[in-house]
């Protein structure tokens, strides 16, 4: 499948946003590709309704990443942690519980009602069957992590694996001794660092690697003993891009630091002065859109890697032939679902894991052939759950699609209001922020849901507290910190006041929910602006908006420019 020529069948307008969005010879092939058959006859997927943000958007609004709340495993009655808030009322398992064999989703099957809406037969069924509290496997002492696995003492990470000793991160993996920080791989003893690899020793750095003890640092490679530099390449001890000899700049580094707002200053007049590279793409082959990494023919795509044939995507690597999907990692025909790995032929489905050929599916681990199911591990020919012989199976998904075509739910994500979470608890609010409003009007659910505050001895205000590490007293572990924006109280934990001493950094002022949202403010948006190149001016494409003030170079200026 390749995006170079393709032909425009149908324009239509979204029935969301009432935007115009276009149909594709080459979208009606994957649709056809990835329909399912029987009997030698194809049931083929129609032309989505709604345009690719709006589908997007619907999609996230069921992955909750963030949100974790202290509930009671309605199996064993034991204290548990859980992306359903309390309030919820389905049944949260631990997770341990919800993969024993005590356990079985099929107890939970219902008969296939044909007078029906088909969505309204499997919300049903998606109420009753109990869920994982949590996604979070074969870790040591890292109870509060979510999506993540094989992690080690870590603390409020998401997304994250092969990590040791890290707390508040997103994205984070192979990494070590690291503190608030988004999208690392290979890193070590980092504190607030974004989009980086092999980095060890820095802080306040983005878009670096192969480099140690940066400090204020943006796109260097292979730099060290660096601070508030930008675009340099196998340098060292340089500060703001001029260069020092080490006595000269460890002597600078002490007289900067005793002055951060006139560091600053000079750090943003040279990113003011520094070009920026228009699009990030990687040993890519035929793609559009950023942050690509050794793909081929991806189209409005951003955040892959090692991927081929894929369109309006997103997040992660190792995926093939596939059209509207989000975290997804090694699969293969997959459409319009999200929270997706090992999967081959899968449409309409969230947290679905090691499945093969199966169609409106969620929270289903290890098996194929299921339709309208949820919770299923280890099952196949499954309908709403209940167990088919494979002739059965084939001879009744045909009827259930027909009727679903006559009701206008054949080809459509789940509805919004299916969603078990609150927007606002979603990586949709994130990505597109809406007001409560907003969200009740477009049938997204909102959450109202307020964790009981923290048991501390006492709680004091950001501002309070003094600048420098070390008059931090220990009994802070037993004081809560008012966030200096929200005002949202939040706890130190012992291993965290352990970094800040040794690395001697101040405690953080703002709450952890507030510091991700800061790093995802620095994150351009996923979208693209024409723009002229600010060296050769010629047309180009870019996430940089017109009214912003940085200068932006094509990827042939800008390479010449650095390297």
């Amino acid at each position: 499948m390749s995006f170079v020529s393709e032909k425009i069948i149908e324009t239509k307008s979204c029935q969301q946003c009432q935007i115009s969005f276009s149909i594709t010879d080459k979208d009606l092939e994957f649709y056809g590709k990835v329909s399912p058959v029987f009997e030698w006859k194809k049931y083929s997927i129609p032309a989505p309704n709604s345009c690719p943000g709006c589908r997007e958007q619907q999609r996230f609004s069921f992955r909750n990443e963030r949100k974790l709340y202290k509930r009671e495993c309605d199996a064993v009655g034991k204290s548990i942690i859980s992306i359903y808030s309390p309030d919820k009322s389905y049944k949260v398992y631990s997770q341990e519980f919800w993969w024993s064999d005590e356990y079985n989703p099929t107890d939970y099957w219902m008969e296939i009602d044909f007078s029906q809406s088909f969505f309204e037969q499997y919300e049903k069924l998606f109420l009753k069957v109990p869920k994982s509290a949590i996604q979070n496997a074969d870790s040591v002492n890292s109870e509060y992590t979510n999506y993540s696995h094989n992690n080690k003492n870590c603390h409020l990470l998401v997304w994250a694996g092969w990590c040791e000793d890290c707390q508040y991160g997103y994205r984070i993996v192979e990494t070590k001794h690291t503190i608030d920080s988004f999208d690392l791989s290979g890193c070590e003893n980092n504190y607030e660092c974004v989009e980086c690899r092999w980095l060890y020793g820095s802080r306040h750095s983005r878009w670096c690697s192969d480099s140690s003890n940066l400090d204020h640092c943006e796109y260097c490679v292979n730099c060290k003993d660096c601070f508030g530099c930008i675009n340099l390449t196998g340098k060292q001890y340089h500060i703001f891009n001029k260069p020092y000899d080490k006595q000269d700049y460890e002597r600078e580094i002490r007289e900067l630091q005793k002055n951060p707002e006139q560091t600053d200053k000079q750090f943003a007049d040279l990113r003011s002065s520094s070009p920026c590279k228009s699009i990030f793409q990687v040993g890519c082959e035929n793609v559009s859109w950023d942050q690509l990494t050794n793909c081929e023919n991806c189209q409005e795509c951003y955040y892959l890697r090692e991927s081929q044939d894929i369109k309006h995507s997103s997040f992660w690597t190792e995926n093939k032939h596939s059209q509207d999907i989000n975290f997804v990692d090694q699969c293969e025909l997959q459409y319009n679902a999200t929270n997706l790995q090992k999967n081959y032929k899968v449409a309409f489905g969230f947290l679905v894991w090691t499945v093969t050929d199966s169609y409106y599916v969620s929270n289903c681990m290890w098996w194929s052939n299921l339709f309208l199911c949820t919770g299923i591990k280890d099952s196949k020919y499954c309908i709403l759950n209940k167990q088919y012989t494979k002739r059965e199976y084939e001879e009744l998904v045909p009827k259930i699609i027909e009727k679903m075509k006559e009701a206008g739910e054949w080809g459509e994500f789940f509805p919004t209001n299916m969603s078990p979470f609150g927007y606002n608890e979603t990586v949709a609010n994130d990505h597109f922020l809406l007001e409560s409003s907003d969200v009740q009007k477009k049938w997204f659910n909102w959450s109202d849901y307020e964790a009981p505050l923290p048991k501390v001895d006492k709680t004091i205000p950001a501002s309070k507290f003094p600048d420098n590490i070390i008059d931090i007293p220990d009994d802070i572990l037993n004081w809560a910190v008012e966030c200096e924006v929200t005002k949202k109280p939040f706890r130190i934990i012992p291993q965290e006041l352990k970094f800040y001493r040794k690395h001697n950094l101040p405690i953080p002022k703002r709450h952890p929910d507030q510091r991700h949202l800061d790093r995802m403010s620095l994150i351009n948006p996923r979208r693209l602006f024409a723009r002229n190149c600010n060296k050769c001016s010629k047309d180009i494409q870019t996430t940089y908006t017109p009214e912003r003030k940085e200068i932006v170079y094509c990827e042939s200026c800008y390479d010449k420019e650095i390297y």
